[in-house]
């Protein structure tokens, strides 16, 4: 089955074409950040525009690029849900209007569901059960998978996501969007040790996460150290490594608690933090502690994309799921709710 998948979702047109023998046959995106920066955030107004703009010349990019027909395509799959309902409508409208004039199903994905199936992409996949922790954007969560379908929610963000964490932390500190990359690179250049942050909620049982108090930690900080005149670059990069340590830390304590709450030794890290190196490598140092395994997707399928899309848009399709013309989209949405395969 060949299927035609589009990611619309917030800030990023994303397509691609995916066979289920095959594997992935080409992919495009394009990243709306120049387009947003001017505002500090992404404006939805602004993002459903440029999707209409940017859809139909990818489109036609992918097709070429995996040197395919549009007869040839059996479906299309499009995020729909959640996300930013003006981007949702776009993608949306675009699938169903494209699969009615071919003659083929359309189908709407969950967008968390896609990144949580991008590491299946790779040439080695991770194999059901194993424990999930998605941080795209507003969310941060853990997650039992025991197959397509089959979710457990174990825990997730009471207020600001990992994600939204780096990217508010970084406006409070006069960095430019988007933030979260910013923060890792300062990072980077940071000392050790100079400062230290709390990590939130880790004191507790329990694996649920919150990143509120932490931000405002370490707003404070930087402040205190603006106040008494040490604002320098090197300590702005201390601060941010600080920052970056604490989320990394919390992250990979409770990522080590679910595992043994589970009794499962394989994790599977997804979405846009999942490309965060210094998460990357904590990570795999602890599951290499315990005898476990780390998957997740190539640093290009770690941010919305539409390969993520078509894959387990595929999978529903080859399950028999199917809908009807109609057009609808969630901007909210439990993976909970989702039918098992």
């Amino acid at each position: 089955m060949l299927v035609l998948g589009l990611e619309t979702s917030c800030d990023e047109t994303g397509v691609a074409l995916y066979d289920s023998e095959r594997g992935l046959l080409a992919d495009a995106l394009f990243s709306q950040i120049d387009l947003h920066r001017v505002y500090g955030g992404v404006v939805p107004e602004l993002a459903s525009r440029d999707h209409v703009k940017r859809m139909l010349p990818l489109i036609r990019q992918v097709l070429e690029e995996a040197g395919c027909t549009a007869a040839q395509i059996d479906a299309v799959a499009y995020t729909a849900g959640p996300g930013l309902v003006g981007a949702l409508l776009v993608g949306a409208s675009c699938a169903q209007a494209m699969a009615f004039a071919w003659g083929v199903p359309a189908l709407g994905v969950h967008h968390m569901e896609g990144h949580l199936l991008a590491p299946m992409l790779e040439a080695t996949p991770p194999a059901f059960p194993f424990v999930a922790l998605l941080v795209s954007g507003g969310h941060t969560q853990l997650v039992r998978v025991d197959g397509i379908g089959l979710y457990q929610l174990l825990g997730e963000s009471l207020d600001d996501a990992a994600g939204e964490a780096f990217d508010k932390t970084a406006k409070l500190m006069g960095l430019p969007y988007p933030g979260g990359p910013e923060i890792a690179r300062m990072a980077e250049a940071g000392v050790a040790g100079r400062f230290v942050f709390p990590r939130p909620m880790t004191d507790r049982p329990g694996l649920d996460f919150s990143f509120s108090g932490l931000k405002t930690f370490t707003l404070n900080t930087w402040q205190q150290c603006q106040a008494s005149g040490d604002d320098s670059e090197q300590t702005r990069s201390d601060v941010a490594h600080a920052f970056q340590q604490a989320v990394v830390d919390t992250l990979t304590i409770k990522c080590r608690r679910a595992l043994k709450q589970t009794g499962l030794n394989s994790l599977v890290i997804a979405g846009g933090v999942s490309a965060n190196k210094a998460l990357r490598q904590s990570l795999e140092q602890m599951l290499g502690s315990i005898n476990g395994r780390v998957f997740y997707a190539r640093p290009a399928f770690c941010t919305d994309n539409g390969a993520m899309i078509a894959y387990a848009g595929c999978q529903r399709l080859l399950a028999g799921q199917h809908e009807d013309l109609s057009i609808s989209v969630q901007a909210r949405w439990p993976m909970e709710q989702l039918p098992a395969l």
